[in-house]
């Protein structure tokens, strides 16, 4: 009977770790309809970056490691995309080049050689390309309160 019990502990945490809710959302459910022009998101990004706002793009990547940020392709920027608290996670391999629609906060961001480096590190990368990592570097990034991944 422990066992049952400790199993069934087990899969709770599981899922509620992966935190998938249903129809392809991750994190809070949001409403997908209420999508923003990305190029007016961007343009104001100093107006915006403490407002929720919603977007899309094709996911380029995850991290291979937890799921626990990926990278999205909206118009012709490149979005490190990361997840509120580390609340959720999406998964970890076979979402490139689906279409994610977030919701949350943009901002432009410096990250750090160690932020970098971390990141390189998740994604599997030598060795040597993570030595190589020596300056910080200015990105679009964007903490997400929610996901949803189509197709899943």
């Amino acid at each position: 009977m422990k066992k049952i019990f400790l199993v069934s502990i087990l899969v709770v945490l599981f899922n509620t770790s992966y935190s998938q809710n249903n129809e392809g959302f991750f994190g809070e459910k949001f409403s997908i309809t209420e999508l923003e022009e990305y190029v007016s998101v961007r343009e104001n990004i100093y107006d915006k970056s403490n407002y929720n706002v919603i977007i899309e793009g094709e996911i380029l990547s995850s991290c291979p490691m937890k799921g626990c940020w990926m990278k999205i392709r909206a118009e012709k920027d490149t979005i490190l995309v990361r997840f509120k608290d580390y609340g959720f996670f999406v998964p970890k391999a076979g979402i490139e080049g689906d279409k994610a629609i977030i919701n949350g906060k943009m901002s432009i961001e410096t990250l750090s050689v160690d932020l970098l480096r971390h990141y390189a590190e998740d994604a599997g990368k030598s060795k040597d390309e993570i030595e190589k990592i020596t300056k910080p570097e200015v990105s679009l990034t964007f903490l997400a309160d929610g996901v949803f991944i189509e197709n899943l």
